[in-house]
């Protein structure tokens, strides 16, 4: 028997079975890096009397702009990407690798699901798996790509990525989006189940793109960020006294996040859930930093969704050792039902927690409002933060206005509205009177939010 001809012809047949995925692949990564291990890993499906050629899934290392990672592609050409017990231990063995050699995951996720044939054993398989993946959080960064349909339980490794990229026609759900929807008592199609769109309040919609190219972009970028990968402070071009004069003028969250990251340095994470919070990461003066920005011209009210989303975003950047900034234009807590009766106080324990998790610079720059509780997560030095700058402009205060405390103290017969009306007037809301106790470090123009950034994140970093 000629070993070599054996050799080739086993070798075409798995690379026949894994086309697509492997064209997918190399769009991810730089050309020619992808190096695949476990490639001869072939098993039977016994209910349907097929071998699984490469096990429904490839895997292997490569680099993303030179960047090493690992990648688990699942191979939606073998059984429609059907998960076995081996398929797991592929991807099992990708990730203690990953572990191991401190390397970043991507996964490419394509599956209707577990083959039918192998009971328990395939259920444990996928614990493996998703047990070693939770583990993996905060570990090494991991990234998931939703690259078509997505049902069951392998779902869950989009929960355990930083970072989740659906493709424009993907499909995400917990079970086939037609149990899902008939037992909703509904006959929806699957993108109305578990499409981007449909998907908007779970905070496992990272971000939609058009093609896998522009994912590479996107994970290029956040591997160039991040001091896990590459250096906190890079000589970048940028100019430190840049001042932006524009702002001054007017100064909305894209002007400001124009004005403060550098040039083609910054990515906006999770735009698919909570708009009205941006978190950023990117460059400002060439140091890495970690940003949210609230985004709502009368301020952002807090509910459920959009502060879990900051959670994980703060935890990140705790994790990674990221300088967290804080442009705040925030209220309270949002007064309605659903949100009383939410999990949005939970969600703010838990972001009290997170923020202890951000050992290097925390700062805040409160750049529209900063109102009751808007002002003790997201601006307060109790709540950690290092430097509170205030722009000119800005109003801290304990309510939004008047009414707001006349409509609180509305049960207190005692109450003057009167003095109610002068002790919240707009003039004392005016952010020098938090200056005057030490609450707030500096009032500045926002022209020169950018310098001021520079100069306390070199202190601060570490």
């Amino acid at each position: 028997m000629d070993k070599i001809k054996l050799l080739q012809s086993r070798r075409n047949k798995v690379l026949e079975a894994g086309a697509e995925i492997r064209k997918t692949i190399s769009a991810l990564t730089d050309e020619d890096s992808f190096v695949e291990i476990s490639g001869f890993s072939f098993s039977k499906n016994e209910f349907y009397g097929e071998e699984a050629a490469g096990e429904g899934v490839v895997t292997g290392f490569a680099t993303v702009n030179g960047y090493p990672v690992y990648v688990a592609a699942q191979n939606f050409q073998v059984l429609s990407g059907g998960v076995s017990a081996a398929n797991c231990a592929k991807i099992l063995k990708c990730l203690e690798l990953a572990e191991k050699n401190s390397t970043p995951v991507i996964y490419v996720l394509n599956t209707l699901g577990v083959q039918i044939g192998e009971g328990v054993t395939v259920l444990e398989g996928l614990a493996s798996v998703l047990s070693k993946a939770a583990r993996l959080h905060g570990v090494v960064p991991q990234f998931a790509v939703i690259n078509g349909e997505v049902y069951g339980q392998t779902a869950l490794l989009a929960a355990c990525a930083d970072f989740t990229f659906f493709m424009k026609d993907a499909v995400l759900a917990s079970n086939s989006p037609l149990v899902i929807s008939a037992k909703s008592g509904k006959n929806l199609p699957k993108e109305e189940v578990g499409g981007a769109a449909a998907l908007s309040s779970t905070n496992l919609v990272g971000t939609v793109k058009e093609d896998i190219a522009s994912v590479r972009v996107e994970i290029g970028k956040i591997l160039d960020v991040l001091p896990f990968t590459n250096s906190v402070v890079v000589e970048n071009g940028a100019d430190l006294n840049a001042a932006m004069p524009s702002l001054n003028k007017k100064c909305a969250a894209e002007d400001l996040i124009k004005a403060v990251f550098d040039k083609d340095s910054l990515v906006e994470i999770g735009t698919g859930s909570a708009s009205e919070v941006k978190c950023v990461l990117g460059r400002c003066g060439g140091i890495s930093l970690a940003a949210v920005i609230f985004d709502e011209e009368a301020g952002v009210e807090l509910n459920a969704v959009n502060v879990a989303k900051i959670n994980s975003f703060v935890e990140f950047a705790g994790y990674y050792d990221l300088p967290f900034v804080c442009f705040t234009n925030t209220l309270g807590i949002r007064s309605d039902l659903d949100t009383n009766n939410s999990l949005v106080m939970k969600n703010i324990a838990k972001l009290m927690e997170n923020f202890e998790l951000l050992e290097n610079a925390k700062i805040s720059v409160v750049y529209k409002k900063a109102v009751g509780l808007g002002y003790s997560l997201f601006a307060a030095k109790s709540m950690g933060f290092d430097y509170g700058y205030a722009f000119a402009d800005a109003k801290i205060a304990l309510f939004d206005s008047v009414q707001g405390a006349e409509i609180e103290f509305s049960e207190e017969k005692s109450a003057d509205k009167a003095k109610l009306a002068e002790k919240y007037a707009e003039e004392n809301s005016d952010p020098i009177n938090a200056a005057k106790n030490g609450y707030v470090d500096n009032i500045i123009e926002p022209q020169f939010v950018k310098q001021y950034l520079i100069a306390s994140l070199q202190m601060l970093l570490k």
